[in-house]
């Protein structure tokens, strides 16, 4: 293809010493020195292996501005890409405008790039690294047995299939609107929520009659733990394949996330009792490792006949609507974080902190009156079925995203400059 070429990563860094380069060592940027506010870290918590993922804000913790002065080589800014170099390696991240901070220090297990905008465009970069040759070809090549390994090495000597600059932008620019309005979408479907929860809140909390009933979950609704597969019961995904919901799929604030290893299983009658319906409840029976606490946090299922359950994931349903007229109006009440925390502080205290389906049947749940839920539960409903929708639209403009990428990256598809 006419102005396409290869090139070494290392050729299109910036001019400097420090355009390409890692975190600071593990000590220097230990916990100690965390402090409440300053320069944000970026660790393997805030990066991802999903595309459009391209930072999470969330869960930063800081230095101060004095210790950031002594880690110049392992600060990022605008234009910047991120890298995990061990565990997650295949996870890359990109400081843009939707960065809430200008600057920030990479963690020791991370390493940055810091492309010369006269060679590369940085989104481009971005979207190349996040795409499947990149991603297959850094997981190939990892170093190191029990945790996986990405050096700066390495990276240096990856050769990339560039097209000419202006065509790498118009490349980028197809790519960023499409995640642009998926943004969108799930900026509003967080905005649908919170409205459904405030309206939850005035309606059934600050308005309850002392004379509503509250009852134990396990009297209104099912509570069931998920099905012990193995490592042999998994197969490639074909077609009709079952995805295994695990709890990878829990978002720590709530809300369901694609998981970065996704098992499948194939359909069997003897699943048929563990396969989710749309408007099922889930909820993580185990915390996840790295620190991320989504112990006793419900999310909701937005599609049937998808997945099947996995141990240690609790899913929820109601009975019959003989106490509650929908799952959303339970829902709610799962996810407030003073039910959450009162959950969690029922879990035992091992090595692994774990809930037990007793322990979750027996939380309490307010029930108002019929003609109450009747009235003003329809708005709330209204309110999910809106957001039910625009999942449906990220979901078609994430898969669009997705098959374009790998052929806007190959040439197969061009982009006219």
């Amino acid at each position: 293809m006419r102005g396409w070429r290869d090139i070494y990563v290392e050729d299109i860094a910036f001019p400097g010493k420090n355009s390409m380069s890692t975190g600071p060592f593990g000590s220097s940027i230990s916990a100690k020195y965390f402090v409440i506010g300053g320069v944000p870290v970026i660790r393997g918590g805030n990066l991802s292996v999903e595309i459009g993922k391209r930072l999470n804000d969330n869960g930063l913790v800081f230095v101060s501005n004095k210790k950031a002065e002594e880690f110049t080589r392992s600060i990022v800014g605008f234009g910047d890409i991120v890298f995990t170099c061990w565990g997650t390696i295949n996870q890359v991240g990109l400081i843009d405008h939707r960065a809430k901070f200008e600057k920030y220090v990479i963690s020791n297990k991370q390493m940055k790039l810091t492309p010369d905008p006269k060679k590369a465009d940085f989104l481009f970069l971005y979207y190349l690294f996040s795409g499947p040759e990149k991603q297959q070809e850094i997981i190939g090549n990892s170093i190191g047995a029990a945790v996986p390994g990405f050096n700066l090495g390495q990276l240096k000597k990856m050769t990339l299939h560039l097209p000419p600059l202006e065509e790498q932008k118009s490349i980028a620019s197809v790519l960023s609107s499409l995640d642009d309005k998926i943004d969108l979408l799930h900026r509003q479907n967080k905005t649908l929520e919170a409205m459904a929860e405030t309206l939850f809140r005035q309606w059934f909390v600050e308005e309850a009659d002392d004379r509503w009933e509250i009852k134990a979950l396990d009297e209104i609704a099912v509570v069931q733990n998920g099905y012990a597969f193995s490592s042999k019961d998994y197969v490639n995904y074909e077609s009709n394949e079952l995805e295994v919901f695990k709890m990878g799929h829990i978002q720590k604030g709530g809300g369901l996330r694609a998981d970065p290893k996704k098992d499948f299983v194939p359909r069997e009658v003897r699943l048929r009792n563990w396969i989710l319906k749309k408007n099922d409840i889930v909820m993580a029976m185990t915390d996840m490792k790295d620190n991320v606490v989504i112990l006793g946090v419900p999310a909701i299922i937005d599609q049937s006949d998808k997945y099947v359950l996995n141990q240690r994931v609790a899913r929820i349903y109601l009975r019959s609507n003989e106490f509650l007229i929908n799952n959303y109006l339970l829902y709610i009440q799962l996810k407030d974080p003073e039910f959450i925390a009162n959950l969690q502080s029922q879990a035992n205290s091992g090595v692994q902190v774990n809930l037990s389906t007793t322990a979750i049947k027996e939380c309490k749940i307010l029930i108002p009156p019929s003609e109450v839920q009747e009235k003003k539960g329809v708005m709330i409903s209204q309110l999910y079925n809106k957001k039910e929708i625009n999942s449906c639209q990220i979901k078609t403009l994430e898969s669009l995203r997705d098959n374009l990428l790998p052929k806007l990256m190959s040439g197969e598809v061009r982009v006219s400059a």
